[in-house]
């Protein structure tokens, strides 16, 4: 009786845990909004991108390779607009590295893509500049960690 009320214990424990760390969690967001116009972004490996989509843009697809997708928007519109994008990433010995963006048009949609080599696990800041349809100047910052698949 004493083994079954201590495994109860434990796991009531072990669930009361889970529950605070994830109410604790931090939300990653993944656009910021700039006046009238949202910029939305995101990391991801090379392999999330099909063999076909690849060869059709030639874009290079490996297990050390990943993009950074932005995407500008009015507020309130799901397509994209064109936009100037440049930035860099840096890692946290602070070793920059340029990043050179492709606009992407599919159909109506626009966005733009930069590929990139990555470490497993490294840590990167992105520092995006941006000059939005309006002719503002923005700079968007964020950071990702990577992982190899």
């Amino acid at each position: 009786m004493k083994r079954l009320y201590a495994a109860f214990i434990s796991i009531a424990m072990l669930l009361w845990a889970a529950t605070a760390a994830a109410q604790g969690a931090k939300v990653i967001e993944n656009f910021q909004d700039f006046g009238e116009y949202r910029v939305t972004y995101s990391v991801f490996n090379s392999d999330f991108i099909s063999p076909d989509i690849a060869r059709l843009y030639n874009l290079v697809r490996a297990r050390d390779r990943a993009f950074v997708n932005i995407s500008v928007s009015k507020k309130g519109e799901l397509q994209g607009t064109s936009a100037g994008v440049s930035g860099n990433a840096t890692n946290l010995i602070q070793q920059s590295r340029a990043l050179e963006f492709q606009e992407i048009r599919d159909q109506e949609a626009v966005y733009y893509l930069a590929p990139f080599r990555f470490e497993n696990e490294e840590s990167l800041t992105f520092n995006i500049d941006l000059v939005l349809p309006d002719g503002s100047s923005q700079q968007l910052t964020f950071r990702r960690q990577l992982h190899k698949n």
